[in-house]
């Protein structure tokens, strides 16, 4: 988003610096989903579009059926056209969440950040929507922030921070060898949930 520059190498996407794209282009190319999801007052598919303006229903539903949250808003009285309150406060966590994603998905920006966007969904939901975005993204790129090792245990790299410092950077089953760090993380989940 080049709140700041970089100060040393440099970052591209589709192969050109950011750097060297307008602000504007770059903003476009990219859905940033944040941790606290926030919608605003509207209708549903108005919060959808702020993705993208001119996206149909068609598009609208399929976004919500990858981010896992068809289901919810087909039952709603008004579908598509229900009312949203300010910050979504007549929604639950894990129902903004998936809003706020399904509007990253309908931009269908070059590169997804989904800063620990997962949190507040369950297990199975953040599970489902990993498989239905990486099955239908498969040419996109996606960064997956996440305390969460299950939310990136599938990824194609993991880069594992401690203090802010990267202390590795590999696939999962690699990093459970050679990463303290990440092992400690992950036994420590991995207790938590068969503890559930």
């Amino acid at each position: 988003l080049r709140f700041n520059d970089v100060t040393d190498g440099r970052i591209t996407l589709c192969g050109a610096d950011i750097r060297d794209m307008p602000q504007k282009q770059l903003r476009e190319s990219i859905s940033y989903v944040q941790q606290r999801a926030w919608l605003f007052s509207g209708t549903v598919a108005e919060n959808l579009r702020y993705g993208n303006k001119n996206a149909s229903e068609e598009e609208l539903m399929h976004a919500l059926d990858i981010a896992q949250a068809g289901d919810f808003v087909r039952a709603l009285p008004e579908g598509l056209n229900s009312y949203v309150a300010q910050g979504g406060t007549n929604f639950s966590g894990g129902q903004k969440q998936r809003l706020s994603i399904a509007r990253a998905i309908v931009k269908n920006p070059q590169l997804y950040i989904f800063d620990d966007s997962f949190s507040a969904l369950d297990f199975k939901t953040d599970a489902a929507l990993r498989k239905a975005l990486i099955k239908e993204k498969s040419d996109k790129a996606i960064v997956i922030i996440a305390q969460r090792v299950s939310s990136i245990q599938h990824a194609d790299q993991i880069i594992v921070l401690n203090e802010g410092k990267p202390v590795g950077i590999g696939k999962h089953e690699e990093l459970l060898k050679t990463c303290e760090v990440y092992k400690e993380i992950y036994h420590s989940q991995t207790k938590e949930a068969d503890e559930i």
